[in-house]
């Protein structure tokens, strides 16, 4: 669903979501719990009909997904019910429908299950949704840092049950005993409860931190570089596409483009801002990755908004600006400059002649209601001015 509407849900139901970890975690306290006892289970009870709901209508409406749709309406169903999102929704109300028919459940613990909801937040949530792609991705050397962590743990557990474990039988006797050690101690916590007494036993132990430290640092610069990766590869994807749009570069290889992007360089802008003015040299043409730009020209006003592009004809030559280049709302712009293009075909001397030509074409090309003039107008934009 989107649109205003199907934002003022998720919005309900983020909202919902937060209102019912926090009813959880005050009735755990008993005065509050039976003050509010009957309000807390109408709370419940309309939590419960808004997830259900929610959970019924995704499901009744999977079909419409074309992965579900071959499969057929009930075993479709019953394969869009098993993936993940949708094991959580209905676990977050699979306690409330269990319930009544298993009384001798712990309370406490079906009240524990319905944290389980707090998971839901993970479909509304880009960056959740982002960090669980990334632990898939990198879900290799994650199980690798894992296995160097239970290799440290199992060897420092033997090592202190060697050097201590005559010493200090009740804690390091035994090398499942000791291994509570070497846990608290390769992640840093230390709780205190079980410590070396001897020399040899402490030079064990400091050796055990360096490497917890070492080991606790891995999987976070996994799961960071796998983010930044994630971020790289998309605005890749962006700027690939925007760069792939413009006539002139429609000849140009792979490898030139990408050269090309290493020359982007990114600016943002408030709304308001005056990037060029009339007298100013135009050497630069500019992308529009967000907001929306407007080109003041005399008589008319062109606009351009997110994957737009303009001035590719200040690559050619530089001229003086006529029009006024305004942006309209806050924008983030890329800007390749003439001076850096330059020294790309410098660079690779081959790409002049298929340039110039691309360039040839384009100026046929562009004959039509426009002027020569205007449309240099139109397209070209100075680089901003100094502040």
């Amino acid at each position: 669903m989107g649109g205003p509407l199907g934002s003022a849900v998720q919005a309900t139901l983020i909202a919902l979501i937060a209102l019912n970890v926090i009813a959880y975690t005050l009735q755990s306290m008993p005065q509050f719990d039976f003050e509010y006892d009957l309000s807390l289970r109408i709370f419940e009870f309309i939590s419960i009909a808004a997830f259900a709901l929610e959970y019924f209508l995704r499901l009744w409406t999977a079909p419409e997904d074309p992965s579900v749709r071959e499969r057929g309406p009930f075993v479709g169903r019953l394969y869009f019910a098993s993936r993940p999102l949708m094991v959580i929704d209905f676990l977050a109300i699979a306690p409330a429908l269990l319930a009544p028919f298993v009384p001798f459940i712990d309370l406490r613990v079906l009240r524990l299950m319905r944290l389980l909801r707090l998971l839901k937040i993970a479909r509304y949530s880009p960056a959740l949704s982002a960090l669980a792609s990334v632990l898939v991705e990198e879900r290799r050397a994650l199980y690798g840092s894992l296995i160097l962590f239970l290799c440290a743990m199992v060897l420092a557990a033997a090592t202190m049950h060697a050097v201590e474990g005559a010493l200090q039988p009740k804690i390091f006797g035994t090398i499942p005993s000791a291994m509570w050690w070497a846990v608290s101690t390769l992640t840093t916590v230390g709780y205190g409860d079980a410590v070396p007494h001897t020399s040899l036993g402490r030079l064990v132990a400091g050796i055990t931190m360096i490497v917890g430290l070492g080991l606790a640092a891995l999987p976070v610069g996994i799961v960071a570089t796998g983010f930044a990766n994630s971020i790289h590869r998309r605005d890749f994807v962006v700027t690939f596409g925007m760069l792939a749009r413009v006539p002139l570069f429609k000849g140009f290889d792979a490898q030139t483009v990408g050269e090309m992007m290493d020359m982007l360089r990114a600016q943002a802008v408030s709304a308001g801002d005056i990037i060029s003015g009339p007298g100013e040299h135009a050497a630069a043409m500019y992308f529009v990755v967000a907001g929306e730009i407007e080109v003041q020209l005399p008589g008319r006003k062109l606009r351009f908004s997110s994957g737009d592009f303009f001035g590719e004809l200040a690559l050619l030559h530089e001229s003086m600006r006529e029009a006024t280049i305004i942006a309209v709302t806050s924008s983030r712009l890329l800007a390749l400059s003439a001076h850096d293009f330059e020294g790309l075909l410098r660079k690779r001397p081959g790409l002049k002649e298929q340039f110039a030509a691309l360039a040839a074409e384009q100026s046929r090309d562009s004959v039509g209601p426009l002027s020569s003039e205007d449309l240099r107008e139109a397209l070209e934009v100075a680089d901003p001015p100094p502040r």
